[in-house]
């Protein structure tokens, strides 16, 4: 298995996080680290994602979490839905600056349930909010 592989947004599929079939999506695009087990995206949000002056939106930072989490679904290879989720907003998430977004396993699956993470930095390595999420395998991801 390579050890780095990019998740560019698929042109056929319609989320609108990672998605490259809605016109109106944030076409996110990550890097799966095999190494260290971890999925990556360097995003710059724009204004049209702030909600109070200059900051990202609540939602918008809740979907970057839940992107970064449901992606770390592939070190399982599974395909797998949000059943449960928590945010933290820890500091303003700013637009138009550059933020990491990192998504991971937070601890060993039980049945058909994922446990996962994420964390969004700024430049500075501050954390900005972090997630939790249980995911529920609805079936195995397609090579």
């Amino acid at each position: 298995m390579t050890d780095k592989i990019t998740l560019a947004p698929n042109p056929a599929n319609k989320c609108f996080g990672c998605g490259g079939a809605n016109d109106a999506g944030m076409k996110l695009t990550f890097e799966q680290d095999n190494v260290k087990r971890r999925i990556v995206g360097r995003f710059v949000l724009g204004a049209a994602y702030q909600g109070g002056a200059g900051m990202g939106h609540g939602g918008i930072i809740a979907l970057l979490l839940d992107e970064a989490m449901g992606k770390a679904c592939r070190f399982r290879e599974a395909r797998a839905v949000t059943a449960e989720m928590t945010v933290q907003y820890l500091k303003p998430v700013k637009v138009d600056e550059e933020i990491v977004v990192e998504g991971y396993e937070a601890e060993e699956p039980k049945g058909r349930n994922l446990f996962l993470a994420a964390e969004i930095r700024n430049g500075a390595g501050d954390i900005l909010a972090r997630g939790k999420g249980r995911f529920v395998v609805v079936g195995q991801k397609s090579h």
